[in-house]
């Protein structure tokens, strides 16, 4: 279902009020004058944890936070004004989280946006739409981890376009020759007679060599708002030019980042497929790993020992049409797959998930039906908690940067009211996220209704 901006605030404005007599409920201190309340009677709860669900409860958001959870009746805040919705047994859960989109760099091709012709403000007002795309599918948060979003991100959380919470990382960070290095073969370096690129003219990459512009391009994007810092430590599958192989940037250039960002409160997560650019990663003090399928176990081992992040995904292989240099790649890094995900688990790694779709807005729809992939290896309860509680404890490690203070990822009394109401039960039938558009009957961010199909 399509609900443009219009469409949401009509939602908003036209759902169902009901007024309930004092008498009928037990008595409470009043609300705010300016309050607004949305009572969901009769569901049963995932709370973003357990493995079973809840008793049949109602849950009482006041303003943006879940105020209260009770199998009993609750009694409605006097002057505030409210609306109940009827869970009629359905379930209850945390909105989703993908932990590594590009939302402007996923709605627009790699032509579009190298061409100079297409100016940001085209790029952006695509990225807009995929971002409200995104929240009908029940992502009401993500990790943002390369592309000029900061605009986007203000828009949204101005109200002016309807999209999930962003976590952005502005500028992808990279060495000359590294994965985001995005030139075409003929541009010159500007330190040898060149201009900037185009990536770095629209704050998609920073082409960045020596420890102090690591450090400028690392304090540029904590300037204009970066949540975490993204820096490239390793080859791409999906590029032309940096072999899989390689380690790229020095200890030293990375220690660089992770001092400026810690200096902010926040943190450092790589692009790295291999032991070697990991356990540099690793000695440089990063938080967090992104992809790391070719990973041995005792590098994965070591992230455990270390306490950090490995935020996988599960890639496809590369389409018949791609160059084959970048089939190639991109079939090793599906190979090692099985391995990382095994040994992380085996291992208790912290593990995040996202999707890191690039270039291709068609893609865009699969958001949903990626995480059905990590059935082979999690049971449907640690599939929920994955993408929900866990990856919510990944945003918190933004810290003082983190924009959305609260608690997200949960339900409980004084989290952040980011709700999904299913049809169905997800812990005993999974593939019931695939659908967003079927089977999400309610879809809540910051405690305002962007979709709401029950009666």
């Amino acid at each position: 279902m399509k609900l443009r901006l219009a469409h949401f605030r009509a939602l908003i404005t036209t759902t169902l009020t009901l007024a309930y007599g004092a008498a009928a409920m037990a008595q409470t201190a009043p609300a705010p004058a300016t309050a607004t309340a949305v009572l969901i009677e009769n569901v049963r709860i995932f709370d973003g944890k357990s493995a079973k669900l809840s008793a049949p409860s109602n849950v009482l958001v006041l303003g943006n936070k879940i105020s209260q959870i009770s199998v009993a009746p609750i009694a409605l805040p006097t002057g505030a004004t409210f609306t109940t919705i009827k869970g009629a047994g359905r379930t209850l859960m945390p909105g989703l989280i993908d932990n590594h989109v590009h939302v402007n760099m996923s709605a627009s091709t790699l032509g579009e946006l190298m061409d100079p012709a297409v100016p940001l403000e085209a790029i952006t007002a695509k990225g807009s739409a995929e971002a409200g795309e995104m929240l009908l599918r029940g992502f009401t948060a993500v990790r943002d981890l390369g592309g000029p979003v900061f605009d986007l991100k203000r828009m949204i959380d101005q109200g002016k376009t309807p999209g999930p919470r962003i976590y952005p990382s502005g500028a992808i960070i990279s060495q000359t020759s590294g994965h985001g290095d995005n030139r075409h073969p003929a541009e010159r370096s500007r330190r040898f007679g060149g201009t900037a690129s185009r990536a770095e003219l629209m704050n998609s990459s920073y082409i960045a060599d020596g420890r102090d512009e690591v450090l400028t391009a690392t304090r540029e994007n904590l300037r204009g708002g970066a949540s975490q810092i993204k820096i490239m430590a390793g080859g791409g599958a999906a590029t032309m030019y940096d072999p899989l192989d390689v380690t790229q940037y020095t200890l030293d250039e990375m220690k660089a980042a992770v001092e400026a960002a810690e200096d902010w409160g926040t943190y450092v997560t790589v692009h790295a497929y291999t032991p070697r650019a990991v356990r540099r990663a690793i000695d440089a003090g990063v938080k967090c790993i992104e992809h790391g399928q070719m990973l041995d176990e005792a590098t994965v081992k070591l992230l455990a020992q270390k306490n950090i992040w490995l935020s996988l995904q599960v890639l496809d292989p590369a389409p018949p049409q791609a160059d084959p240099n970048v089939r190639i790649k991109k079939q090793q890094v599906v190979d090692g797959t099985d391995n990382a995900y095994r040994w992380a688990k085996k291992h208790k790694v912290k593990l995040a998930w996202g999707t890191d779709f690039l270039f291709n807005s068609a893609q865009n729809k699969n958001q949903n039906s990626d995480m059905l992939k990590l059935k082979t290896w999690f049971t449907p309860a640690e599939i929920l908690k994955m993408v929900t509680h866990d990856n919510a404890q990944l945003l918190a490690l933004s810290g003082p940067r983190n924009s959305y203070p609260g608690k997200l990822g949960v339900v409980e009394a004084g989290a952040l009211a980011d709700l999904l109401l299913v049809n169905g039960d997800p812990l005993a039938n999974i593939d019931l996220l695939a659908d967003p558009g079927k089977n999400f009957a309610v879809i809540m961010k910051d405690g305002q209704l962007f979709k709401n199909q029950t009666p």
